[in-house]
């Protein structure tokens, strides 16, 4: 299905979509990694906004929640120069446009993300719409212009935990997976943690 990004400067760039169907606006800003883009999607600091990412292939091993930074995805749209049609990957559990459909994000393929990463970076952030409909892009130019973008959005407040909760998940590593922290003993510290939109790294790492 043919989709559009508009960006409120009004360049419009034409693409593929797949993962959500629809119409999302969001303030649009790039990643550069070549790899953790699971990682990427559900970190709580991208709430509101849609990722460029600048590696050309993406989704090539798939998606596992083991390696979730939390519980669900959190930007409103990801924009790719290609998505990979294969995954190779044994802790591989389905893959990126099967999680994007089923988590209801708005996913782009076929866009120049280098040419876009180097527009965002020279004129800077800015609000930008993804949608299925191709049939009036001036309208979607003329609604991103009066999207109110991030101002006055309580952001923290849609990504903390509604709940206190424990922790007690390790690192993941090739040798033994996951170990529960209830079974590492001589444990030296207790660490209380303020969940504001925590990656769940951080709480591994501590």
């Amino acid at each position: 299905m043919k989709a559009l990004l508009v960006l409120a400067d009004g360049k419009i760039y034409k693409g593929e979509h797949f993962g959500s169907e629809g119409e999302v606006e969001a303030e649009i800003v790039f990643n550069t990694s070549m790899s953790g883009y699971q990682e990427i999607i559900t970190d709580p600091s991208y709430c509101g906004q849609m990722v460029v990412m600048t590696y050309p292939l993406i989704g090539n091993y798939g998606v596992n929640p083991e390696d979730f930074e939390s519980d669900r995805p959190h930007l409103s749209g990801f924009i790719i120069k290609e998505l990979s049609k294969v995954q190779s990957n044994w802790r591989s559990r389905g893959s990126l446009e099967e999680f994007l459909k089923e988590t209801n994000v708005f996913g782009i393929q076929g866009i120049d993300t280098r040419a876009l990463t180097r527009q965002i970076r020279d004129k800077g952030a800015q609000q930008a719409i993804l949608s299925t409909d191709t049939s009036d892009p001036q309208r979607l130019i003329e609604k991103v212009r009066k999207s109110p973008g991030l101002i006055g959005r309580d952001l923290v407040k849609e990504v903390t935990c509604k709940n206190a909760y424990d922790w007690n998940e390790s690192e993941w590593t090739i040798q033994s997976g996951k170990t529960k922290l209830k079974e590492v003993k001589d444990r030296p510290y207790n660490v209380l943690v303020y969940d504001f939109g925590v990656k769940r790294n951080i709480l591994r790492k501590l």
